[in-house]
């Protein structure tokens, strides 16, 4: 049994009667309806804050979520971008590698000439080699971000390169050296006189012979004993015709007695091409070539470098 209390005037309390049919006791509870109704809009309302609060939270962290994604799309493409740069300068680097392998074989005769070379030669091909180490290793203290850890591997690819081009210009210099020397006979034919102490064929008398004497037909083909420039096509005294080819590195080849030339100063050859032909012109007993080597001006015994083929 609910009673308002008070006058008859609009009234913001309530009285509830409780009452105990078989006891007969009454009991009077008092409401206001203020905390009544705030209590209620209250119980009402804080679900619908709490909506709200998520929604407005969530609304945060998507905003935040699309920014740290587009920072995320940024540096990925930045990275994507190095690791391709990376990846190209990683195969470039194993083709110069590959190619450098394949310019540095030389056949064991060919090497075995290049020995037998003075060492002032074989120096003169002896490339200059980087003074600064490269990294040995990928860790640096203090390097903990991917940017860091890119930027050293492109430091440690620029080094790298740096080094092969050093060592591909020794390995150019080296097969130069192997395409400047004297390795195959001159000519076709057999060996009638060798280098060093000898009797002259016309006086009888001992003399030094600073050369190979190869006898052979007249008219068969003479060819360049390694790769240079002609130096001098003509008639040249007791050498009668003869052809002088500079092939760099101080050494220098002479190709004597020719009947005819085929070649002219200034003419690039290349190991085997035909410079003349054999004859007997000058101080000669009949059809032969004489060949000499010079290393700095200085005479070479020829057979310390012949290969065992003659010609081409």
């Amino acid at each position: 049994m609910i009673f308002r209390s008070g006058p008859r005037r609009r009234s913001h309390r309530f009285t509830i009667v409780i009452a105990d049919r078989q006891t007969g006791v009454y009991r009077r509870v008092s409401l206001r309806l203020r905390p009544i109704l705030a209590a209620t809009a209250s119980v009402l309302l804080l679900p619908i804050l709490i909506g709200l609060g998520l929604k407005w939270s969530a609304r945060e962290e998507i905003a935040s979520l699309k920014a740290s994604t587009e920072v995320l799309e940024v540096e990925n493409q930045s990275y994507r971008s190095a690791t391709n740069a990376l990846t190209s300068q990683i195969t470039a680097l194993q083709d110069a590698v590959t190619q450098l392998g394949e310019k540095a074989k030389l056949d064991p005769a060919t090497a075995h000439a290049i020995e037998r070379l003075p060492q002032v030669v074989r120096s003169r091909a002896v490339g200059g080699s980087p003074t600064a180490a490269a990294p040995t290793g990928l860790y640096v203290p203090g390097l903990t971000a991917p940017d860091d850890t890119f930027g050293m591997l492109r430091d440690l690819l620029y080094s790298l390169e740096s080094r092969l081009r050093a060592v591909e210009v020794g390995v150019e210099r080296q097969q130069a050296l192997a395409d400047a020397t004297p390795s195959i006979w001159p000519a076709h034919g057999w060996l009638t006189d060798s280098f060093g102490r000898r009797s002259d064929p016309f006086t009888g008398e001992p003399e030094f012979h600073t050369g190979l004497d190869i006898s052979t037909e007249k008219g068969q083909p003479v060819v360049a004993t390694a790769n240079g420039t002609v130096q001098s096509a003509a008639r040249n005294g007791a050498y009668g015709n003869m052809v002088v080819i500079d092939h760099g590195f101080g050494l220098v080849t002479r190709y004597a007695h020719l009947q005819a030339f085929n070649v002219k100063p200034g003419d690039a050859v290349t190991r085997g091409d035909v410079i003349g032909f054999a004859g007997s012109t000058g101080r000669a007993t009949g059809d032969h070539v004489h060949y000499e080597v010079l290393a700095n001006s200085q005479m070479l015994n020829p057979l310390r470098f012949l290969l065992n083929r003659v010609g081409r």
